[in-house]
Order: structure tokens, then sequence, then C-alpha cells
């Protein structure tokens, strides 16, 4: 239909009210998939060379809910509440992609305030270039290659709504608009999809709740055995592994080819049928590579994502292969300044540490006092700069032993940072791979068979970890210490 004389818009129903989740759901997804096809029709028939004679334009679906009373909730309980009485808002793009997770959030609202949300088309356009993304034959050509000029006939991304404002806290409601409802819009969700597939070669569809970071190429060798393992395994409840490219085994002995060009940052998905398998992601080097990926994961909102990499020992007693368990971080990586001041202290999630401390109790079978063989807790500085021990050492060693930091590298301060900025569970466990203070360097032929023994544990006390949080309920394992005054309802 036209809406007002220049725009062509679908046939969208009206606002329709509901009191069951499941039914939210499937009206969301009703809308969302007219609003894609739509734009993928008109697209194409211009693409084709009938050039529109309006403008094309589809809106994101929203799900708003008011209430006009506090909410009486389980004081334990994180999210699912609305802060105050009010009108809420979220466009939502991928409700397939977002299911399980609209349901769960959806359902708590309906629990918690005792009042319908209302599903309907919101005032946010669709930009054509997500409404095409992965479909065959379409795709966005560059400016001036299309027989047609873009912007005249079709919505692009608009960075009014695609940014991290809501949940950087920096967000300031219109004077009549609703309240955000969500953490992220719709374009900011779209956006990092698209980034993922980009930065990862694999579909956002793959990723599980579980993330698994790491800066060395071993972990994916010992992760895809390990793989091949649980396919081999009835009962394991994993079903599939998928790589770059989007090549997915079911078989134990399938062949994986390798591909001709590894994309930025890897990712590998063991999968399960609920979403609740691990994913590694070898980010590389660099706390900018770290603050990509996580990110663009965030919008998927993971139960929880761990680093497990490798890192310099700073303290004498300890011996390569030993493990760090960081109870807290210095964060010289810089890359997060601007979103999350230094002085915010991310503090360590008891529900995590426990995990990974088990885990490492688990593969290694030490325990108690006998433990701190081979792990310490303490402080772990992320800098910016790869080459830190060339510096003047009365600057960045004295700072280090301030701190009490018992190990260095470059990312796993961004990575928990992000995870305190975007309330996503984290944790860190940590191999020590050389000690430059101390005259050992990563240099080849320094590994001692006691430190290649504990790598290849490594990234098995990171994977028995997820599956212990796997059994946590997300009430529980998402923690409060991870939500401000004022939070959006949706986790």
């Amino acid at each position: 239909m036209t809406d007002g004389q220049d725009i062509l818009t679908p046939d969208s129903a009206s606002v329709r009210a509901f009191d069951d989740a499941a039914a939210a759901v499937d009206h969301l997804t009703a809308l969302y998939d007219e609003a894609i096809a739509f734009l993928q029709d008109g697209f194409a028939e211009a693409l084709s060379g009938q050039i529109p004679s309006t403008r094309i334009r589809a809106y994101y679906p929203e799900i708003r809910i008011s209430t006009q009373s506090h909410a009486q909730v389980d004081s334990r309980l994180s999210f699912g509440h609305l802060a105050a009485p009010g009108t809420y808002a979220a466009t939502i793009t991928r409700p397939d992609l977002f299911r399980n997770y609209l349901r769960q959030q959806i359902g708590l609202l309906l629990r918690n305030h005792n009042v319908p949300v209302q599903i309907g088309p919101s005032d946010t356009p669709i930009p054509v270039h997500f409404a095409v993304t992965g479909e065959e034959g379409l795709s966005v050509p560059h400016q001036g290659a299309a027989p047609f000029t873009l912007r005249d006939y079709f919505d692009v991304p608009d960075l009014a709504t695609t940014n991290d404002d809501i949940v950087n806290g920096t967000y300031q409601t219109p004077p009549g608009a609703p309240l955000p409802l969500a953490p992220f819009t719709a374009q900011r969700v779209d956006y990092s999809l698209a980034r993922l597939a980009h930065y990862t070669a694999t579909d956002p569809a793959y990723f599980q709740n579980h993330v698994l970071f790491t800066n060395y190429q071993f972990y994916v060798e010992e992760f895809e055995a390990f793989a091949r393992t649980a396919l081999a395994d009835p009962d394991s409840g994993y079903e599939s592994f998928v790589t770059t490219g989007n090549t997915r085994i079911t078989e134990a002995d399938a062949p994986l080819p390798m591909p001709a060009k590894l994309p930025q940052m890897p990712a590998y998905h063991l999968t399960r049928a609920d979403g609740s398998g691990i994913t590694l992601v070898n980010i590389g080097v660099g706390p900018s590579n770290a603050k990509t990926a996580t990110d663009h994961i965030a919008v998927l909102r993971p139960h929880a994502w761990l680093m497990v990499g490798h890192c310099a020992g700073l303290r004498n007693s300890q011996s390569l292969g030993d493990f760090v368990l960081a109870h807290a971080y210095l964060r010289e990586d810089r890359v997060l300044d601007a979103d999350l001041p230094a002085w915010v202290p991310i503090p360590a999630l008891a529900e995590i540490q426990i995990a990974l401390e088990r885990a490492v109790e688990h593969e290694t079978r030490l325990e108690g006092y006998d433990l701190k063989r081979i792990m310490r807790t303490g402080t772990v500085a992320s800098f910016d700069n790869r080459n830190w021990e060339l510096r003047d050492q009365s600057g960045p060693v004295q700072r280090l032993s301030q701190s009490r930091a018992i190990a260095l590298d470059m990312e796993s301060a961004t990575i928990a940072a992000n995870g305190f900025r975007f309330r996503v569970p984290y944790g860190t466990l940590l191999c020590v791979s050389d000690k430059p203070l101390h005259g050992e360097l990563k240099l080849p032929g320094m590994a001692s068979d006691f430190y290649k023994t504990q790598v290849a544990r490594h990234l098995m006390i990171g994977i028995r970890a997820m599956e212990s949080l796997r059994g946590m309920p997300l009430e529980r394992l998402h923690s409060r210490k991870l939500r401000s005054f004022d939070e959006t309802a949706f986790l």
C-alpha cells in the first residue's frame, strides 16, 4: 500500500495484543518475513531495470508494553521486569534466530507484569542492505553501479539507530517516545550479524550460547579433535561441527577440507539442537580484535564467554604451562576507554570463577592446596603493546608490581570489560607461555614437556567449564553485578 504519496509499504496487519509469548513471537516472525519479502521483491525488480516510481519501504516489527504499576518480582532476578511504570518498546530483527531468547524475555514480562505485549510494525525502516543479506542472487551494488540512485528509492543504514547508546547508558529518550526495552536496536543487531558473517566466515545462526576466545591456533586443532570425539558419542548431545565457509559435519570421521583462505577471526561451532553448544573463536592477537569480536557477538546474547589464551607470567615462582585464573584486570589496553572508562572496576563473577576452578581440578586431578602448584589467581594486565618488555623497565614493570599483577596479555581485559559492558557473564583462564622478566622469552624450543601437556589440557578446561555452566539456569548465571540502576527489561 502507499504510505502518504511517495512511499510504498507492505499491507501489514494492525497492532495486536498477546498474553502468550510463543504466539507473540509467531506474529513477530510473520511481520518480519512479510517486510523482508517485500523489500527483496522490490529490490530485485529495481536491479532488473524496473526502476521504482516511489520509495519502497518496510519497517522492523516492534514489541511494546505499558504498565501503570511497579512489578513485585523476585529480587534475585536481574532481568525480565520493567524498571518503573511507563511504556517500553524494542525493534526486532531475525525473530527466527532469536526465537528462544524472545520467548523467554517476553514470557518473563507477561509473568512479572500481568499485562499483554503489543506486537506490530515499528516506525524504523529496514535498510535494504540487511534485507538482502544472505539471499541468493541479491546484493547491494557499490554506489554508481546500479541503474538507479539507491538512497532515492530504498532505506540505508542509519547511525541514529545503529549505535551502543542504550547499552552504554548514554541514551536519552526523546519526549513522548517509549523507553528502551532491549539493549540493542534492530539495526544495531543487523549490523553485527553482517559483521560476524564477514569476520568469521560462518553464519551467525551457528553461534552457540557458550563462547570461548583464544589467541592461538593450537586450540583450534584441539577443539576439532574434541568435536569429533563428541560426535562419535551418541549421548554427548552435540549434533554437528561447523567450520569456515559454513562447512558442517555430523559424523566423527567426516572430512573437513582446508579453506583456501582463512577469515580474520575464524569461528568453529560444536552445536546442540537448542543452541547450548560451544563456539570457539580464534581472535588472533591484540585488544582491537578482541573488542571487534565481542562487540558483534554480544548482540547474540550468549550465556557466557571465556578467554582461554596464552600469557606472560610475571612471577618468578611461575613455570611455563602454569594456569592463571583472573580475579581482576589491569586495563591498559585502551580500546574501550571511550565506552567504559578505565576507572570502572570489572568484578570477578563467582559462578564463572567456581566453574573454571572446578574444571581445572577435574582435568589436573589436583585440588585444594595442591592446585596452587600449577594455578594462581590474581590480577591479569592487558597491554596494547606486544613488545612492552622492550620499553624502559622503570615504567611498565613498576606499575605491574604495584598492581600485584601475575600475568600479562593483550586480550583478556578487553573481553572481560566488554562482557561487563554488554551484560554477558565473562571469565579468563590463561596459560603461561613465556616469562620475559625472568629470561624465558617466547622462542622456539623453550616449551617443556610439562608446558605442552598443560596446553593440551587448557582447552578441555574451558570446555568443561562451559558444560558446567550449561546446566545452570540463566536466571542464576546472569549476575546482578552486571546490571546498572535503570536497566532494560530484556537481558
